[in-house]
């Protein structure tokens, strides 16, 4: 109960991330500013010019900017040297300057491509074009983990082990005790899945031997249509729920690997102090320059 109640205040807290952390309430005071108090003097404004802000932005991350990050010249999230990788492998290795694990990863891949060319119309050509995907998977996999960074747990390095290994995540962040609660889902989803695949197949076969004649149970044409339609939807909904545990399990890595930065302890405070409130008049105008008394009101903090 208490890891959802904090797990809701950091959500609220998220939503609110860009609103300032303390409030100042006036109470007992008036602005009682004389008509025209707010506007600058005319003099004043002829003489100054508006300001501009003028925020920079950093450029959008393009293919210019991948080569440029691989020559060490620039720098790119885990995330995106991930799908670089993945279009062309090794790429992770260089970034990461392991320059020594290319030749691995190259006569890996090369090795298993050309022994399932070699062995083509054989059964053992599964194995090597298994072989050359798991060479594949396994580089985009090294380059993740290998991804240097100083924000530790990083929350992208976290969804990303997830996406590749379901449970990877949760052990990067520390979180072992989920793991087989993610496996024991993906577990059953895949029987779900594998068994109304093999009843849907039956009855399905059932169905066209009926329509050829060939049939000789005791269940009817409208009974194995319902059975076979029933099944594909129940494979269709296992379909579903294996791709969202899969994709909670990312989320989660994701979430909770933001949550570890955050502070869970019970020390929440709340203060409520005097304060000084800024006059209303700006800077620079006839008003303010006057001499006038400085309001007073009460400030609150909440820290958590």
């Amino acid at each position: 109960m208490q890891r959802i109640f904090i797990i809701l205040v950091a959500v609220v807290v998220s939503l609110f991330a860009a609103l300032p952390c303390s409030a100042q309430f006036n109470t007992g005071f008036i602005n009682t500013a004389p008509p025209g108090a707010n506007t600058m003097d005319q003099n004043n404004t002829n003489n100054e010019d508006d300001e501009v802000v003028v925020t920079s932005r950093k450029p959008a991350f393009t293919v210019k900017r991948y080569f440029k990050s691989l020559a060490h010249k620039d720098s790119m999230k885990v995330n995106q040297m991930a799908i670089g990788s993945m279009v062309l492998p090794g790429t992770a290795q260089i970034y990461n300057r392991q320059y020594w694990k290319l030749p691995v990863v190259y006569g890996a891949i090369g090795g298993c491509v050309g022994g399932a060319i070699a062995n083509k119309g054989k059964d053992s050509q599964k194995y090597f074009i298994a072989g050359a995907v798991a060479c594949y998977w396994g580089s985009v996999l090294d380059g993740v983990i290998s991804y240097k960074s100083k924000e530790k747990p990083l929350p992208a390095r976290a969804s990303m082990l997830s996406a590749l290994v379901p449970g990877l995540g949760q052990a990067y962040n520390g979180d072992y005790w989920k793991i087989p609660i993610f496996y024991t889902g993906l577990g059953a989803c895949f029987y779900a899945l594998g068994f109304n695949q093999q009843q849907y197949d039956r009855y399905r076969d059932m169905y066209i031997a009926y329509n050829d004649g060939e049939y000789k149970g005791n269940l009817t044409v409208d009974n194995i249509k319902w059975y076979r339609d029933q099944h594909r939807r129940m494979r269709d909904y296992s379909i579903i729920a294996t791709i969202l545990v899969y994709a909670l399990n990312i989320i989660d890595a994701n979430v909770f690997a933001h949550f570890s930065t955050f502070d869970i302890s019970d020390d929440i405070t709340f203060n409520v102090e005097p304060s000084m409130i800024t006059p209303v008049a700006p800077l620079g105008s006839t008003f303010a320059s006057n001499s006038m008394r400085q309001p007073f009101g009460f400030q609150m903090n909440l820290n958590f």
